[in-house]
């Protein structure tokens, strides 16, 4: 399942936009109520909670976690380290009847992606964190994540990894380049074309194409996506709406051109040279997924120092190298391309981990769907999309 994961079903998402949506007085907790007593300088452990498949792991021992393994072999914090969120909607409403009851959790850090950290952030349900104590987040964190509109300055959130959405194609079969996302309606991709399901994942991508600056598209412009993707729909354009099984359709030729994310091309390209990815001339989607601490964690500061560790260039080098996806520390580029192994040098030029300057002109940071707006437009997106 991505990572990115779809809101495949309105009424599975439900419980937590009726509560952002509505202002449950019980679902928001005041500042003066989110922290508990910290256990950090008696108690040396840590609970992390993170996506399947999202940090690296030894060759030889699955089981083994080398940057994560570090950590611990330098600070003596012991890490308990579970893949349990596969979907965000899933994982919310997984921890949330403790949140809104100011119940611990019993993780003390999370990653998220942060359409969703923005919930989050609404209801008052993390800890803003001491960046005192996390001089590398705050030395090397990239520029272009800093502040986003849901956590202006990042003092709740810090970027575990980030991505792009943009466009996959088959050069070879489609026989010719894609860099404008309206060439995605040509004639000759008509039945050849995904696009992604989820409404967090989508509408930015389809904005950017009709020109719209997506840090403040206004309502306007998503029902104006909505007429487009559904005459799209009734003439058969559309193949379908994905989540990640976009990959083997892409791998199949079912597919010639998709909307896609940055990090799933860099491995499908690893199979098949043929695939490009693009970030159009009119822009595409920055996003991030992010760690963030719950209410009343009993290991706040060992949590702190444990996002700290992954802002060290050399570590976020070496995760970098496994995961794939755009590294949120742009001084690890130059740890990779000191490296004597041609393949984890190659990795520093590869603008899907570092996009370089011309790449970061055409991408921004969509502004998040509110409260306010999530119901209504779940509701509209889903009905076009067939949910």
């Amino acid at each position: 399942m991505s990572r990115r994961s779809v809101l495949r079903v309105f009424g599975a998402g439900a419980a937590g936009v009726t509560l952002a949506g509505c202002g449950v007085p019980a679902a928001f907790v005041e500042p003066g109520d989110r922290a508990g007593r910290d256990y950090s300088a008696g108690d040396h452990t840590l609970h992390f909670a993170n996506w399947p498949l999202y940090i690296d792991t030894d060759d030889e021992d699955e089981s083994k976690r080398p940057t994560l393994d570090a950590f611990s072999e330098r600070t003596g914090i012991s890490v308990t380290y579970t893949e349990e969120i596969n979907d965000n909607d899933e994982f919310f409403g997984k921890i949330s009847p403790a949140l809104m009851n100011h119940q611990q959790t019993g993780r003390d850090l999370i990653v998220i992606s942060d359409w969703m950290a923005a919930r989050f952030v609404r209801l008052g349900w993390v800890q803003e964190m001491d960046r005192a104590k996390q001089p590398n987040v705050a030395k090397y964190l990239d520029p272009q994540l800093r502040s986003p509109a849901f956590d202006k300055g990042r003092t709740q959130s810090v970027p575990w990894q980030s991505g792009i959405t943009g466009i996959a194609y088959n050069r070879k079969r489609l026989g010719r380049e894609i860099r404008h996302t309206s060439e995605l309606w040509a004639d000759d991709l008509r039945g050849k074309v995904t696009l992604l399901s989820g409404l967090d994942e989508s509408f930015a991508l389809l904005m950017q194409g009709n020109g719209v600056d997506i840090t403040r598209w206004k309502r306007d412009d998503f029902y104006d996506i909505c007429d487009q993707v559904e005459k799209l729909v009734k003439t058969k354009h559309i193949r379908r709406f994905t989540g990640n099984d976009y990959i083997k359709d892409l791998s199949t030729g079912d597919v010639l051109a998709c909307q896609a994310y940055s990090g799933d091309v860099i491995q499908l390209q690893a199979d098949n040279p043929d695939i490009e990815f693009v970030v159009p001339e009119e822009g595409a989607e920055l996003w991030a997924e992010s760690l963030m601490i719950p209410n009343l964690a009993r290991h706040k500061r060992n949590a702190e120092k444990l996002i700290d560790h992954y802002y060290e260039p050399e570590v976020a080098a070496e995760l970098a190298t496994w995961v794939n996806y755009v590294c949120p520390v742009p001084a690890a580029r130059e740890v990779l391309a000191s490296s004597k192994d041609e393949e984890t040098a190659a990795l520093a030029e590869d603008p899907l981990i570092f996009p370089d300057d011309d790449m970061r002109k055409r991408l921004a940071i969509a502004r998040d769907i509110t409260s306010e707006e999530r119901t209504e437009f779940a509701k509209k997106w889903n009905a076009v999309v067939g949910l």
